[in-house]
């Protein structure tokens, strides 16, 4: 008889025999394929540290090229296996992006394994003594539990998702083609696929948007990290390849309470297919999680059309680039948006994209596309989408979006926002904007409602957490706006909008130092802005410092020949040091330019001086905003 050392690890109730190739549960041997038992070893080995995705599929399956998918499938069984449960991960934690980590505390026993060679005769007292089931039979044990097991789960006995309403996050998906080139591919399936999931039925499924999902590209937070700072309740994570004409997608859904992989799926399709790929995907997600769809829903996701893949890929670039919210963003965005339309006339989408590159475009002060042209080709790319496809809330979102800040047709933009939100619940953007539209008609609680829902629906979005503190700001409510602005600043410190709402927050709390630092400091990372240029004149002027105010005065109608849309910030600096004449000759001149200013004319504190003036109330009334209500 000879000897030989086997390596036995414990954890928990559980033992892992790596000679004998089993896992036994106080002493009995449980079901594992052979893969599973090869993942589970590599990890225990691995335990405390994350083991990548990659290295985890080149230990186990060496000389097979598999998707992600069949690993996180592996790890779903494992987990099912350990029972891990909704109260917690006792044994296998999920890091998204890169790979697993074995969070058990393991004791590792090394003995001596005595095994019995051929002419070799064991004595027979120790035989009996030992008691143990012959090899063999072990085996068939487990074989029949591994039976009894995957028919379990494939008889129905499947995970419960929450009750109420589910929330979801997209995480970003991995870009596997090894070029930095194709990010926007891999990111423009992100939110294309965002964008699928919010529209099925979002009374019963909340998705998250896309600025905050984005935040965990490349991430190496945990799946705990994750839900509490996102608050949902599933994650979908996936990775993509691109080869010439073809595509393909692993995709995984991770319910978060107890981290299981409740779905995993590869795709492979072409080009023209990808929109009945991300169809695919939705609807399997929807069937794990047990959401019903209507039949107007169902109807969507059965009829999805071919697409022209170079229209596609110019769509995505065009995408890409809008969202990087700069001139030349939206410049190089209309340039591939008008490519797609060109590759696919009647491209709904695109168009949709269009409209809204050039509304934000028109926005810009400092832009060089006369903010009069930008905003008629906006009108017109959201008219050409509508007759397309009339679903689309993101539409519906640009066009009330140009009626509220251009052609101040309030009745039509509110119809438009309410259509936009009926058809897409989930659309952060169009509950965003809307809050501007129900604040700049004082209708106060139901705009931070509105405000409020965006930011559930995308809550690591700096713009909309700053948004929440001026809308705090325009409601009166300063110390709560010096709060949300700061909250706004611990996601960006450097965020030049936050400083701003800081700034005027301060200044209506009589903070003036205060406020002067934080103008200054937006000033410092926005080169010179003149709405901040105007609120530090503003300050400047109230606080008794008026050869600085009058110096800024002068600063921003210089900038006036320059740029475009400054009238109402030179009439904010007037407003400050008391030369009323002055300010409403100003105002007057933003009137003439349809400024975006004058949509906030009634809500804005630093106009504040100006209610009482006769002169006030009949710009109100040429704006189309309704009579003022003044604060108590």
């Amino acid at each position: 008889m000879a000897r030989q050392l086997k390596q036995l690890y414990e954890f928990g109730a559980f033992r892992l025999d790596s000679a004998e190739r089993l896992l036994l549960r106080n002493g009995q041997p449980l079901p594992l394929t052979p893969k599973a038992y090869e993942t589970l070893l590599a990890l225990v080995e691995g335990s405390g540290h994350v083991l990548e995705k990659d290295d985890l599929l080149k230990r186990v399956w060496p000389d097979t090229f598999v998707e992600e998918a069949t690993l996180a499938q592996n790890v779903f069984t494992l987990r099912k296996v350990l029972g891990d449960t909704a109260e917690g991960h006792q044994y296998i934690e999920t890091v998204p992006k890169r790979g697993y980590r074995f969070v058990a505390a393991v004791k590792e026993v090394g003995g001596p394994a005595e095994t019995s060679h051929p002419g070799v005769l064991e004595p027979a007292v120790r035989r009996r003594g030992r008691r143990a089931l012959p090899l063999a039979a072990v085996a068939v044990v487990a074989a029949l539990l591994a039976v009894a097991y995957f028919a379990r789960e494939r008889l129905g006995f499947k995970h419960s998702p929450p009750a109420g309403r589910v929330m979801l996050a997209v995480l970003p998906f991995e870009n596997l083609t090894g070029d930095t080139e194709q990010e926007y591919f891999s990111d423009g399936l992100t939110e294309e696929m965002i964008t699928q999931l919010g529209r099925m039925h979002p009374e019963r499924l909340g998705v998250i948007a896309r600025t905050s999902a984005m935040q965990y590209k490349q991430t190496k937070k945990t799946i705990a990290q994750i839900v509490r700072e996102l608050g949902v309740d599933y994650l979908l994570e996936g990775s993509v390849r691109r080869a010439g004409d073809r595509v393909r997608i692993s995709a995984q859904l991770i319910q978060v309470r107890d981290q299981t992989h409740v779905w995993a799926e590869n795709y492979e399709r072409d080009m023209r297919d990808v929109l009945v790929l991300q169809d695919e995907v939705a609807r399997a997600i929807t069937q794990e999680i047990r959401i019903k769809l209507t039949p107007q829903e169902q109807a969507r996701l059965t009829s999805p059309r071919p697409i022209n893949p170079e229209a596609y890929e110019a769509y995505l670039k065009g995408r890409y680039f809008w969202n990087k919210r700069t001139e030349e963003g939206y410049k190089k965005a209309i340039e591939y948006l008008q490519r797609a339309i060109e590759k696919e006339p009647g491209y709904a989408e695109a168009y949709a994209g269009l409209a809204d590159s050039y509304a934000l475009l028109g926005s810009l002060n400092t832009a060089t596309l006369p903010r009069k042209e930008a905003m008629t080709r906006a009108t017109a790319a959201a008219l050409r989408a509508l007759e397309s496809d009339d679903t689309a809330a993101e539409v519906h979102t640009s066009l009330a979006f140009v009626k509220m800040q251009y052609e101040w047709d309030w009745a039509g933009a509110e119809v438009e926002f309410r259509r936009a939100i009926l058809l897409n619940p989930n659309y952060p953007t169009a509950h965003h904007w809307y809050a501007y539209y129900l604040i700049a008609q004082q209708r106060t609680e139901e705009a931070l409602r509105e405000i409020r829902h965006a930011q559930e629906l995308d809550p690591l979005s700096v713009i909309i957490n700053t948004d929440v503190g001026e809308v705090l700001c325009y409601a009166r409510q300063y110390d709560d706006a010096i709060e949300q602005s700061r909250k706004a600043l611990e996601i960006d410190p450097d965020f030049i909008l936050a400083h701003r709402v800081l700034g005027w927050a301060y200044e209506q709390k009589h903070m003036y130092t205060e406020s002067v630092t934080e103008l200054k400091k937006a000033m410092s990372l926005s080169g010179s802005r003149s709405d901040i240029l105007g609120a530090l004149g503003h300050v400047y002027a109230i606080s008794g410092q008026k050869s600085a105010a009058l110096e800024v005065l002068a600063e921003l109608r210089r900038s006036a020949a320059r740029n475009h849309d400054i009238s109402a910030d030179i009439a904010i600096v007037y407003a400050g040091v008391g030369d009323k004449d002055r300010a409403f000759e100003w105002l007057e001149k933003a009137y003439q330019e349809r400024s975006a200013a004058l949509v906030l004319l009634k809500v804005l504190p630093l106009l504040d001086p100006l209610h009482s003036d006769p002169r006030f109330a009949d710009l109100l009334r040429r704006v189309g905003l309704p009579t003022l209500k003044l604060s108590p």
